[in-house]
C-alpha cells in the first residue's frame, strides 16, 4: 500500500512538471512598419498567383466557375482577417469548430 502511495505522488509530481511546460507563454508579438509592407507584399504575390492557378483551373475544365470563385473569396477572406491581425497569423482557434459556425 505504502509503495502504491508512493508511486501516485511520483506520477502527480512528474505529470505536473511536463503539464506546465505545456502551458507556454505566448508572447505578443509586434512587427515593424517594414515587416508589415514586406509581408503584404509577398502575400499580395501570392494571392495573385494563387488566383492565376485557380483561373487556369476553370479554364481547363478542372473547377466549375462557381467553385472557382468560392476558392478566391475564402483566399480573400482569409488575406482580409492576416490584414486586420497586422499579418501575424492566429493559431490559437480551433479550425475545425470554427469552420461548422460560419457556413
Amino acid at each position: 500500500m505504502r509503495k502504491f502511495f508512493i508511486a501516485c505522488l511520483l506520477t502527480i509530481t512528474i505529470g505536473g512538471l511536463f503539464l506546465s511546460s505545456v502551458q507556454a507563454e505566448t508572447e505578443e508579438v509586434k512587427l515593424s512598419d517594414g515587416q508589415i509592407d514586406e509581408i503584404k507584399t509577398l502575400k499580395q504575390e501570392v494571392m495573385e498567383k494563387e488566383k492565376q492557378i485557380i483561373e487556369k483551373y476553370i479554364e481547363y475544365g478542372v473547377f466549375p466557375e462557381e467553385k472557382g470563385q468560392k476558392i478566391i473569396d475564402h483566399m480573400e477572406k482569409k488575406y482580409e482577417k492576416l490584414q486586420e491581425n497586422n499579418f501575424i497569423p492566429k493559431w490559437d482557434r480551433k479550425h475545425h469548430m470554427q469552420c461548422d459556425k460560419e457556413e
